[in-house]
């Protein structure tokens, strides 16, 4: 491990899990009242109760704390993901990345903004967030064609991470409802599982109760 690397986790090691994710809600807090250009760590310190030096000794920047911030407060770890079939890894991914749809899908788009003008805050976001996701789904598909469930040339082997990705994204501007875990789980079904030969699991039905639309969750 590089020496930056140890020393951030040593230092991190002082903060226990439960006060990490009061300085994650306080960033996510202030993002959603403000925006990323009013967020500031002077901010987050006065939020959360603590002093502004802990946080540049912990996180460095204000773009690498809304990473971890937005890292650390999802629910469930899609590297933790292994069901010993593709469909169910890719179905249980669905299921990860759409639980708070309703809540992440507004900010990621925000963020998005800010960090075309803001190179740092988008390195931040790649790193901390984006990758991570799509490693963690890439590893999935990598499985599946080492147990021989699909074919290695398969050209829709290399899409499967952007696809699920962006089909979370892009859904609240084409229909007005956020990429929850319920149309994830269908559209794993019905577009990215056939393109890689295999066929979708059952329980493909429509939702039980109507969808909120974007903006009212």
């Amino acid at each position: 491990m590089p020496p930056q690397d140890s020393a951030t986790s040593s230092s991190r090691s002082k903060i226990t899990p439960e006060r990490e994710q009061e300085f994650y809600a306080a960033v996510l807090e202030l993002l959603r009242e403000g925006g990323y250009d009013s967020l500031t760590m002077e901010g987050v310190a006065s939020r959360s109760r603590c002093g502004k030096s802990t946080l540049y000794r912990q996180w460095g920047t204000k773009p690498q704390l809304v990473a971890c911030a937005l890292r650390g407060t999802r629910a469930g770890n899609l590297t933790s993901i292994d069901t010993g079939t593709l469909a169910g890894d890719l179905l249980e991914a669905a299921k990860s990345l759409g639980a708070h749809s309703g809540r992440d899908t507004p900010l990621m788009h925000a963020l998005s903004h800010a960090a075309l003008q803001n190179p740092e805050l988008l390195e931040a976001l790649r790193e901390g967030l984006i990758e991570p996701a799509a490693a963690a789904i890439d590893a999935m598909v990598a499985r599946a064609v080492a147990r021989g469930e699909v074919a290695a040339d398969n050209p829709a082997v290399e899409f499967v991470a952007p696809q699920l990705m962006v089909a979370m994204r892009i859904r609240p501007m084409l229909e007005g409802c956020y990429g929850d875990a319920e149309y994830l789980g269908r559209f794993v079904r019905g577009a990215v599982l056939p393109a890689l030969g295999l066929a979708g699991a059952p329980g493909n039905g429509g939702p039980a109760t109507p969808e909120p639309r974007a903006g009212e969750a």
